[in-house]
């Protein structure tokens, strides 16, 4: 049985909780984030050997007749538990057994998910070529694209745009996806959304990603969202520039004030241009144009 330390640390974070990189501290923290699982004394035999990669177990379990969804009482399924610990071949044999790849647990918590927390893209592909949905039907449920920006998991950020996520998925509470990988300095996952066609300007509210990286201080995010035709004018709900929140005498504020005192060149201007008349949804079929390959890579960004 588990100590009590162990079920509280599977019930509902009352504030913020740190995200271990490793060990079984690390799954016990994210459930905290997750789901209010509350005590373990629910879960079933199948609910361990999925979270513990027991592939074995497993199937011996399902061959015995546990249903593949079954439910704690929050309803957590074991495709839950096998995402979030990145199993596999549990995932893969769980989904062969008949399990939803769009269950939800009471705080609408999904196996996709649980992958993003964990940075499985491996199962999130599976999950994806299963029928799991990019995004929940209740937009005040937690978002997957939302949860691998946060982490920095670039890997499953492109995966689910690949299958249709949309870049500018909002949450009202959150922002959007971009605003999201600029206020936890995710450079990577930046990129990729804004490759795929994210508006650069759309943030949270009246807080656009350029304020978010400028308060940050990341000048790598900075630079990015400059290069795909961030607004250095637009106002914060204070009434603030971007310039105005950087750190005085800083690199991001010199840049900032660099960029102010030379408009952007020809060439930036034609292919932000382009790109936005191209649209977002066709953005991902330029290749397919017959086009020089250099003129292919300089409308594609890369």
């Amino acid at each position: 049985m588990p100590s009590e330390t162990s079920e509280v640390s599977r019930k509902r974070a009352t504030g913020p909780v740190p995200f271990p990189e490793h060990g079984p501290e690390r799954k016990k923290t994210c459930w905290g984030i997750l789901t209010s699982q509350g005590s373990w004394a629910d879960r079933s035999p199948l609910h361990e050997a999925a979270s513990q990669g027991r592939l074995l177990a497993l199937r011996t379990l399902l061959a015995q007749g546990y249903h593949a969804n079954v439910l704690t009482i929050d309803h957590v399924t074991p495709l839950h538990e096998a995402c979030l610990s990145g199993n596999v071949a549990c995932v893969k044999a769980l989904i062969r057994a008949g399990a939803s790849v769009n269950a939800a647990t009471i705080d609408g918590v999904t196996p996709l998910y649980n992958c993003c927390a964990s940075g499985s893209v491996n199962c999130m592909e599976l999950l994806l070529q299963n029928g799991a949905h990019t995004h929940t039907l209740h937009t005040h449920f937690p978002s997957a694209l939302h949860e691998a920006c946060k982490r920095g998991n670039s890997q499953c950020v492109d995966s689910l745009l690949s299958h249709g996520a949309d870049p500018d998925y909002d949450v009202s509470h959150m922002g959007s996806p971009l605003y999201m990988s600029c206020i936890n300095r995710h450079t990577a996952c930046s990129k990729i959304l804004l490759q795929r066609g994210a508006s650069v300007n759309v943030g949270r509210g009246n807080d656009s990603p350029l304020h978010a990286a400028v308060r940050q201080d990341s000048t790598d995010q900075v630079l990015v969202l400059l290069d795909y035709g961030a607004d250095i004018n637009l106002r914060d709900s204070n009434n603030q520039r971007p310039v105005e929140l950087a750190q005085p005498g800083g690199k991001t504020q010199q840049l900032l004030l660099e960029f102010e005192g030379s408009p952007r060149s020809l060439c930036e201007l034609c292919r932000l241009q382009i790109r936005n008349l191209i649209g977002r949804s066709r953005l991902k079929q330029l290749s397919l144009l017959p086009l020089p390959s250099l003129l292919t890579h300089y409308l594609e960004h890369i």
